[in-house]
């Protein structure tokens, strides 16, 4: 493997490694051992005892349960009257409805608080993106990917990457949102996604494509595309992959689920799979709980390890950080930076989220040790909240 991945088990979810706590503030940080919550199980922690203010953090949780999301919980609904708009915009996966507004907030590894309903499985919209893109590092840290910089058509020859365009296209651009990919998948044309409402749509499908690279656009057909190149990369399907080499490692439950569409099945191999989506603009994707959410933002907070094991690269997470130059607040899909502290103004830059409709945030933030997940929270309240959960870390508002 290209890490040489480490396989050594940690006892009672604790890595020997020691790190530096941080303290409460006007006292010097102490040592500590790092913890990781095993399988079935998860160590709460006082407030006070990871060196947060009780009385903010309750203010912080309050202020999300008032900021709930207004639109309607019948999420096949919500997309009818929303993207179900948009050209070819009919469902072709599955919905449910959602659940209370929900939270968990992690600290230095332990559980501090959580409420609404953290074991609930529900649909995580653009998350699943993080999950995805995670695929294709584990396939990139074991040389299935000898250069991202390559272009996909020699890993994946198939009809999806036979145009000149879109032969330019490396697995960089289309983890980053910059590939202009062009074509139909799954019976969704890449234009019918977000169509620019100040252009003629004919305009619009007979325009210039960009060159791979050169302009990031959010857009979920390409996204797709990535998905099915996975699929023909590690040829069986993604979610056996995640399951095996995250979530199980991890300790995350066994309630999540990963859909497809109707209609994207393929033949690996003689065996027909279903290529997943990468998130629910037309249903599918990632069903998952806030706690598994936690589990995963943990992972990513510490750069991929798990006590002792790297589930995922140093190097991958570090790039997986980086941001684009056609847009400096994303890294690989769904890595939200925050350059500039233009996503989370009491911030710091270091701090990144995995964001999707809903809103579903899991906040990572390194400089405070923390990981925070909010479900059906509405957009503008998030960043307030952050900010809040913040005030309680360090006793000072931001």
């Amino acid at each position: 493997m290209r890490n040489q991945l480490a396989h050594r088990a940690a006892p009672l979810g604790v890595a020997v490694l020691l790190v530096f706590a941080a303290a409460l503030p006007g006292q010097p940080p102490q040592p500590r051992a790092e913890y990781f919550p095993p399988a079935g199980d998860w160590e709460r922690r006082a407030p006070a005892q990871v060196g947060m203010d009780e009385r903010l953090l309750e203010q912080a949780i309050a202020f999300a349960k008032a900021g709930e999301a207004t639109e309607p919980r019948d999420l096949e609904l919500n997309h009818n009257i929303g993207m179900g708009r948009e050209p070819h915009g009919a469902a072709v996966g599955p919905f449910k409805p959602r659940g209370d507004m929900t939270g968990v907030v992690i600290r230095h590894g332990y559980l501090v608080a959580e409420w609404g309903e953290p074991f609930r499985v529900d649909m995580t919209f653009s998350v699943t993106k993080s999950f995805l893109s995670t695929t294709v590092g584990l396939a990139w840290d074991r040389g299935l990917i000898q250069d991202l910089d390559h272009p996909v058509h020699r890993y994946v020859p198939t009809p999806e990457f036979e145009s000149a365009h879109n032969r330019r296209i490396s697995w960089n651009h289309l983890l980053r949102q910059t590939s202009d990919w062009e074509g139909t998948l799954w019976g969704k044309p890449d234009w019918a996604d977000r169509p620019p409402p100040n252009q003629p749509l004919a305009d619009y499908i007979q325009r210039k494509r960009n060159a791979p690279g050169a302009v990031y656009k959010y857009n979920d057909v390409r996204v797709n595309v990535l998905a099915f190149a996975a699929l023909h990369l590690w040829r069986r399907p993604l979610p056996q992959v995640l399951r095996e080499l995250v979530m199980d490692p991890i300790g995350a439950g066994n309630t999540w689920r990963w859909y497809g569409y109707d209609n994207s099945w393929v033949n690996v191999d003689g065996v027909m799979v279903q290529s997943v989506s990468g998130g629910g603009h037309w249903g599918g994707g990632m069903w998952i709980s806030a706690r598994d959410q936690a589990r995963f933002g943990l992972l990513t907070l510490r750069r991929g390890r798990w006590n002792q094991r790297d589930i995922l690269s140093e190097k991958w997470v570090r790039q997986a950080l980086t941001p684009t130059e056609a847009e400096p607040g994303y890294g690989f899909m769904n890595w939200f930076l925050n350059t500039g502290r233009r996503l989370v103004p009491a911030a710091g830059e270091t701090s990144f989220a995995h964001l999707g409709a809903g809103t579903n945030m899991v906040y990572v933030d390194p400089q405070h040790d923390l990981v925070v997940v909010a479900r059906w929270i509405r957009r503008p309240a998030m960043s307030e909240f952050v900010a809040r959960v913040l005030a309680a870390s360090t006793g000072t508002r931001p």
